[in-house]
C-alpha cells in the first residue's frame, strides 16, 4: 500500500524544511513546493524518503491549483496539508504601505486559504484529513511595528478555528503552530533590520530576540516540526493554536 502523501508550502528552507523532513522521517511522501527550485532540491536531498517538488508563488491566483494538481496526478490525494509558506514585516503603521499590507494578507492568509479550500473536498472523501498552518505568537498578542503581520496572523488563527468546526465532523482535523522567533533566515532577516534601524550590533540584536522568550534562546526549526508531528498523528486535536515559544505567551 502507497504511504500517505503531504503536502509542505514553503518547504524550502528554515521550518519547511524541518517540517518536510520530520515528515519524510514517519513515512510519508512529501510533496514540496516554494519559490526556489534551488532550495527545494536541498529539502528534497535532506529527505528520507520519496519526495516531489512544485515551484511555484502561492500568492499567483492560479499556483495552488496548479500544485494541487501536480501532486495529485503523481500521488493521488493530500492527506496532510502542512501550509508554511509566510514572510515578516515591519514598519511603523504610518510607513506601512497599502503594498505591505497587501503583501502580508496574500501570502499569509489567503494562500493558506486558498490551500485548505483545495484540499478539503479530498479530505471529505476520504474522511480522513490534518491541515496544520504555521502561524505565530503574533496571532495571538500584538506587537510594535507589526501591524500587518500580526493582522495576518491572527486572521489565519481564525480561518484554523473556522475550519476545525466545520470539518471536526468529517474526520480532518486543523490546527496552527505558533512559534515565537525561530533560528531560520527568516529571523536572520528580521536581525539584519533591527541592525539597520537601530544601530545595534548584530549579537546585540540577536540576543534582543532570545530575550523575548522565558528559555532565553531562539527556537530550533526542529521543536517547531515536532508540534507538527504532533497534530499529524492526532485525531483528538482540532481548532487549537499550539505555542512553541519558550513560554513568551501563556495560553
Amino acid at each position: 500500500m502507497d504511504s500517505p502523501v503531504a503536502l509542505v508550502t514553503g518547504a524550502g528552507r528554515g521550518i519547511g524544511r524541518a517540517i518536510a523532513q520530520r515528515l519524510s522521517a514517519d513515512g510519508f511522501r512529501v510533496a514540496l513546493t516554494a519559490r526556489s527550485a534551488d532550495e527545494l532540491a536541498d529539502t528534497a536531498a535532506a529527505c528520507r524518503g520519496e519526495t516531489c517538488t512544485v515551484v511555484a508563488d502561492l500568492t499567483e491566483p492560479e499556483a495552488v491549483e496548479r500544485v494541487f494538481a501536480t501532486v495529485e496526478q503523481r500521488w493521488g490525494a493530500v492527506a496532510v496539508l502542512v501550509a508554511n509558506a509566510g514572510a515578516g514585516h515591519s514598519a511603523r503603521i504610518e510607513r506601512t504601505t497599502d503594498a505591505d499590507w497587501q503583501r502580508m494578507l496574500d501570502l499569509n492568509l489567503t494562500a493558506p486559504f486558498r490551500c485548505i479550500r483545495r484540499a478539503v473536498p479530498a479530505m471529505r472523501a476520504a474522511g480522513h484529513g490534518r491541515v496544520v498552518v504555521i502561524a505565530s505568537n503574533a496571532a495571538r498578542v500584538g506587537e510594535a511595528y507589526i501591524a500587518a503581520y500580526a493582522a495576518s496572523k491572527h486572521g489565519v488563527l481564525g480561518l484554523v478555528r473556522s475550519a476545525a468546526a466545520e470539518l471536526a465532523g468529517d474526520g480532518i482535523t486543523v490546527n496552527a503552530v505558533c512559534p515565537g522567533f525561530v533560528d531560520t533566515p527568516m529571523t536572520a532577516t528580521t536581525i539584519d533590520t533591527i541592525v539597520a534601524t537601530s544601530g545595534r550590533s548584530p549579537d546585540d540584536a540577536r540576543h534582543a530576540l532570545e530575550g523575548k522568550q522565558p528559555i532565553g534562546r531562539l527556537i530550533d526549526p526542529d521543536e517547531v516540526a515536532d508540534a507538527v508531528a504532533f497534530c499529524v498523528h492526532s485525531a483528538a486535536v482540532t481548532g487549537q493554536g499550539i505555542n512553541v515559544d519558550g513560554g513568551a505567551v501563556q495560553s
